[in-house]
């Protein structure tokens, strides 16, 4: 059994082993349909030399109709035989991109390690589809390779001269193909990874498209994707050329190897040692060669690209995770009691912080980097350096992390909206999808609803950019509030609204959540007056712990981390 990451062999191998019905099934019909079709010459030269050189009108008729019945049989094992190999190729394309899907959705994360989203898709599409062509080329190639073997063995019954040529130069055009084949899949690997990287950073130019022209940064942004596009374009050229060199190069070989063979046919007939129905299908079998020996030539590109893009999907399946999974459960039920003993990563310092089951607990860090590694951190997306968290007074990297996470619900400030309807996105994670009212009341999303032509039924653009800033907020606060989760952390989730509005979604915050453990990251005054009791981080520490009136009478830092 293999072990350790997966590599571009590993990757093809189960591309091919995955689809091993349809790829033999390929494979077989396409040997089939190509034997065939070297017979084809053969048994017209017989045809010359019988029915029509000394047999009468009834011989040729029943050779006739022996032709039609092998191109009848030729035409349908081709068809069977393409048919299984796309299935082979499409199928194994579709199982790759649910594997590098799921590996980047994997809870663990690590995968969009040094990618952006955009190259992501690349890998699980154009990639994909160039690793599953490998199951097509497979067939494709045993049949050249099938054609190659009978109409070698053909003109050696011809012709022991002519068998002997096409025997030994056939292998010789392969390995001048493998030959080729090496810098096409460096330059192709090159392509794609260009191509991938320009795509990624186009869809991350888009997505912040609005905020680039607040700041005046369109022209630079627009400057930078330039210059990945024209490294992206100068890598296809380069790829191109390869490609070109590569099929040119082969094809005059095949040419010259053809012409040799009908030369020394030729030769042989004008001695009489091979009759005229043995010239015609020498001359016949030679020009067959130019069909098996392109399909090789196309076989090697396809293979060398195969290989380029197995090593990218290879890269992202076999990424370490960013934290290791555990395997145990949250205590059933879950209480909420989150336990944070020295806690140092990044800008945390030592940070020692409890919760008790069902509190609303305000946490206001000085410094937002540190209010982000604490969040990273609770959502484990890293662990800490040293120091450890617990829910239930159970360490988090004991548990398994999609279990930890449908216990533990993190929402950051910046969320990410998706196309389709509004209530659509409040219900992608609701733990009661029949009935989001409460969070969509809480979030005060109602009122947004109220002003679109078609209420929560309304379908919202890519990443929501119909919306404001502040109703985006408002309806991705819904989804979190939406989910139900025993423990819920929001991060600065009111931050584009108005002060009126800001004031009822707290109290709706407090009212749907009570009895649940939350945490509010945050300095928004009118949300720390809803909490429990609040925290003060800072230089990385909790330094402060009170109820916000007091906090705010007593402690000039939490004055000025709030009311600045």
């Amino acid at each position: 059994m293999r072990t350790g990451p997966p590599t571009a062999r590993t990757v093809l191998t189960g591309a091919v082993t995955g689809q091993a019905r349809h790829v033999v099934t390929s494979a077989v019909l396409n040997a089939a349909h190509q034997g065939g079709e070297a017979l084809i010459p053969v048994l017209i030269g017989v045809v010359i030399d019988r029915a029509v050189g000394r047999g009468g009108i009834v011989d040729l008729l029943l050779w006739i109709g022996v032709l039609a019945v092998m191109f009848a049989a030729l035409s349908t094992g081709f068809r069977y035989g393409a048919r299984a190999g796309e299935r082979a190729a499409e199928q194994a394309a579709h199982q790759l991109r649910i594997a590098v899907t799921g590996r980047v959705l994997d809870h663990r994360g690590g995968a969009e390690h040094r990618h952006l989203p955009g190259a992501l898709a690349s890998i699980a599409t154009s990639d994909a589809e160039r690793v599953g062509m490998v199951n097509l080329a497979l067939g494709a190639g045993t049949g050249a390779l099938a054609g190659l073997l009978v109409g070698g063995v053909a003109l050696l019954v011809v012709s022991v001269p002519l068998g002997l040529l096409v025997l030994v130069g056939a292998p010789l055009l392969l390995w001048l193909a493998q030959l080729l084949g090496r810098p096409l899949e460096h330059r192709s690997s090159a392509e794609q990874e260009r191509a991938a990287y320009a795509s990624g950073l186009a869809a991350d130019l888009v997505a912040g498209l609005r905020v680039l022209k607040g700041l005046g940064a369109a022209p630079a942004a627009a400057d930078r994707y330039r210059l990945a596009s024209q490294h992206s374009l100068a890598a296809t050229v380069r790829a191109a050329r390869a490609r070109a060199w590569h099929d040119g190069i082969l094809l005059v070989a095949t040419g010259v190897f053809v012409a040799a063979v009908g030369l020394l046919g030729g030769r042989l007939a004008t001695q009489d040692e091979i009759s005229v129905g043995q010239l015609v299908a020498a001359v016949g079998l030679a020009l067959f060669l130019l069909g098996p020996l392109s399909t090789l030539s196309w076989v090697n590109a396809e293979f060398a690209q195969g290989r380029a893009s197995a090593a990218r999907i290879a890269t992202v399946l076999g990424a370490p995770p960013a934290t290791a999974g555990g395997d145990d459960r949250p205590a059933e039920p879950v209480r909420g009691r989150l336990r944070l003993h020295d806690v140092r990563y990044g800008a945390l310092r030592g940070v020692n912080l409890h919760t008790e089951p069902g509190e609303l607990l305000g946490v206001v860090a000085t410094d937002p980097v540190a209010a982000t590694d604490l969040l990273r951190c609770l959502a484990r997306e890293v662990d800490p350096e040293t120091g450890r968290i617990e829910l239930d007074d159970v360490p988090l990297p004991t548990l398994d992390p999609g279990r930890l996470r449908a216990a533990v619900l993190v929402a950051p400030h910046e969320a990410d909206l998706f196309e389709g309807s509004l209530l659509d996105n409040v219900t992608a994670a609701a733990s009661a999808p029949e009935d989001v009212t409460p969070a969509l009341a809480a979030a005060d999303v109602d009122e947004v609803a109220r002003a679109l032509p078609d209420g929560v039924r309304t379908r919202l653009a890519e990443g929501g950019r119909s919306l404001s800033g502040g109703q985006r907020q408002r309806v991705a606060l819904a989804r979190a509030l939406a989910a139900g989760t025993p423990v819920l952390v929001l991060h600065d989730p009111t931050t584009a609204v108005d002060a009126a509005t800001e004031a009822r979604i707290a109290d709706g915050v407090r009212a749907l959540r009570r009895g649940s453990t939350t945490l509010l990251v945050t300095t928004s005054p009118a949300l720390l007056a809803v909490t429990d009791r609040v925290v003060l981080l800072d230089a990385g520490a909790v330094r402060a712990d009170g109820r916000h009136p007091d906090l705010l009478r007593d402690d000039a830092d939490y004055r000025a981390a709030v009311l600045t």
